[in-house]
């Protein structure tokens, strides 16, 4: 259903963002941040999945610059290449950059916008949900800097949160001191399940907590105008 489109990033950069346009009436625009594997074609197909529900989708390359066309499997030497690129190669900073960039391309038009992230799109996503004005929910999956680095902070719109209590990847002490602040803008949810749990190419994969988390995402968006 989509396609690759070009957006001008603040430094002139010029990223591929994949785009789906929405089935039926437009319920507002959603950034879909990847995990650290790229564009992959899961996270095609859950752009798909989102878009089928209403939503303009925009699901940036985050790591174009550093590995053009990254789409790395999930084992072996890809999986090695996309940590090297998450944890050493990619800006942090510049990646929150270009995925405001993609907020705003999508609040210039009609209705809410929206973000939602899966492991390291996850934390991209948290991190969002404090900083920009423009979102009106946002919905994390299992993003480690969430607990780790970035829980003293609010968000400035709703937000939900989905971890796993068997992560290995998650401090969960963190992830149970991040429930202890209770911001009063943030919900987070445990899950009997492990990491990468929404994902069904990964050995987590656990169904009914990625039915539950997509029932309670889809939820949040429509009672904050999508």
């Amino acid at each position: 259903m989509g396609e690759t489109i070009q957006i001008a990033m603040d430094d002139g950069f010029t990223m591929p963002v994949h785009h789906v346009e929405p089935e039926g009436e437009r319920r507002g625009g959603l950034v879909l941040v990847q995990e650290i594997f790229g564009v992959t074609e899961h996270i095609r197909e859950l752009c798909d999945e989102y878009a089928a529900e209403g939503y303009e989708v925009l699901s940036p390359g985050l790591f174009e610059r550093v590995e053009p066309g990254c789409a790395l499997g999930y084992t072996g030497a890809d999986w090695e290449r996309a940590v090297q690129i998450a944890r050493e190669e990619h800006d942090w900073a510049q990646g929150l950059r270009d995925t405001q960039r993609c907020i705003a391309w999508l609040a210039d038009k009609a209705g809410p916008t929206f973000i939602v992230g899966y492991c390291f799109g996850g934390s991209v996503a948290w991190r969002m949900a404090q900083l920009s004005d423009d979102l009106a929910a946002a919905s994390c999956y299992y993003g480690g800097f969430i607990a780790t680095r970035f829980a003293d902070e609010a968000p400035r719109c709703a937000t939900i949160c989905h971890f796993g209590r068997y992560d290995s990847m998650v401090d969960f002490a963190a992830v149970e001191t991040l429930i202890e602040k209770a911001h009063a803008t943030a919900q987070i949810f445990v899950y009997e399940a492990g990491h990468g749990f929404n994902s069904d190419r990964r050995k987590d994969y656990h169904p009914d907590s990625a039915e539950l988390a997509w029932q309670r995402t889809l939820m949040l968006f429509k009672a904050c105008g999508g």
